[in-house]
Order: C-alpha cells, then sequence, then structure tokens
C-alpha cells in the first residue's frame, strides 16, 4: 500500500512537453494531504476494529458464561424441584401410613369395646337371670315356710315344738340360701 510519504517524495522525470511542474506539485499536495487523512482514518479505524473485536470477544465469553450458568442454575432448579416434590410425595405417603395406621388402630379399638359390650350385655342378662331364679327360690321358700306355719298346727304353750319348728326352718333356708348365692356367681 502507498503511504502519505511515498506519495510525497514521489519524483517524475522530466520531458520535453510534459506536464507543468508547479500543477503537478500542488496536485500532490492536494492528494497528500486528503490521502494522508483517510491514511490516519483509516488507521483509527482498524484499530477501533481490533478494539471492537477484542470487547466482542469478551461479550462472547460473557455470553458464553451466562450460557453456561444459566444451564446449572436451571439443571440445579430442575433438581431442587425435583427434590422437593419426592420429599413432598415422601410425606402425603407418611401422612397416609400414619392415617391408616390411626384409622386400623381405632377400628380394632371399637371392634374390642363392642365386643366387650357384647361379653357385659351377657353378663348382666346372666346376672338379671340368677338373680331373678334366686328372688323366686326365695319367694318360693318363704311360701313354703308360711304354707308350714299355717300347716302346722303351733301351739303357743309347747315352747319345745316351736323351737323344732323354727329350727328346721332356719336350716332349711340357710343351705337353700347358700346354694341360690352359689347358683348367682357370687
Amino acid at each position: 500500500m502507498i503511504t502519505p510519504l511515498d506519495i510525497q517524495n514521489k519524483e517524475f522525470k522530466r520531458v520535453f512537453r510534459g506536464y507543468k511542474e508547479s500543477d503537478v506539485d500542488k496536485f500532490l499536495d492536494d492528494i497528500v494531504e486528503d490521502y494522508e487523512s483517510i491514511y490516519k482514518e483509516n488507521m483509527e479505524l482498524k484499530d477501533k476494529i481490533v478494539a471492537l473485536s477484542e470487547q466482542i470477544k469478551q461479550y462472547n465469553n460473557l455470553e458464553e458464561t451466562l450460557k453456561d450458568t444459566l444451564i446449572v442454575a436451571q439443571g440445579t432448579a430442575d433438581e431442587v424441584t425435583t427434590a422437593a416434590r419426592n420429599k413432598a410425595q415422601l410425606i402425603v405417603e407418611e401422612a397416609e401410613m400414619a392415617a391408616k395406621k390411626l384409622i386400623s388402630t381405632a377400628d380394632d379399638e371399637v371392634k374390642n369395646i363392642r365386643e366387650e359390650y357384647e361379653y357385659l350385655k351377657k353378663e348382666i342378662f346372666i346376672f338379671k337371670t340368677r338373680y331373678k331364679s334366686f328372688i323366686e327360690a326365695q319367694l318360693i321358700t318363704l311360701d313354703e315356710f308360711y304354707s308350714k306355719i299355717e300347716a302346722q298346727d303351733i301351739n303357743m304353750d309347747d315352747g319345745e315344738n316351736l323351737e323344732n319348728s323354727i329350727e328346721e326352718i332356719e336350716e332349711y333356708d340357710n343351705t337353700e340360701l347358700d346354694e341360690n348365692v352359689e347358683d348367682l356367681g357370687a
């Protein structure tokens, strides 16, 4: 490439009937000035291009770093989301298992309470039946006692017969009472 200095130092040969030397020198001086400004501008633009190219490289590196960072951040976010979903699922499953266990325990308790209730109903029925039988037996015993008293013509003056009759009734009543109490389960 021709530099402004090359143009300025250029010497042409003189020939007969050539161009006017002062016009050629003036024209060359004008060209040197224009060429020099264009040359400087070209150099400045080349420097700017180099500087801008460096900036573009930096921005491209920054862009790549940001892309990598975003990819890592996205991966981390996905992992955190997946872990949170898994943990939530685990918590739900544990809660469901605990609820099933509580329900099962409650069902077992209800079953045991019902069985105990049925057992107590039977026991009450048995006790009621035995107690009723005991009372009826006592009523029968009382009726027999009064029947014996009425059947015997107890003489108030005959103390020996009265004492024998009372002893017989007391023995009869005590024997009956002991047997009936045993029947009641007491």
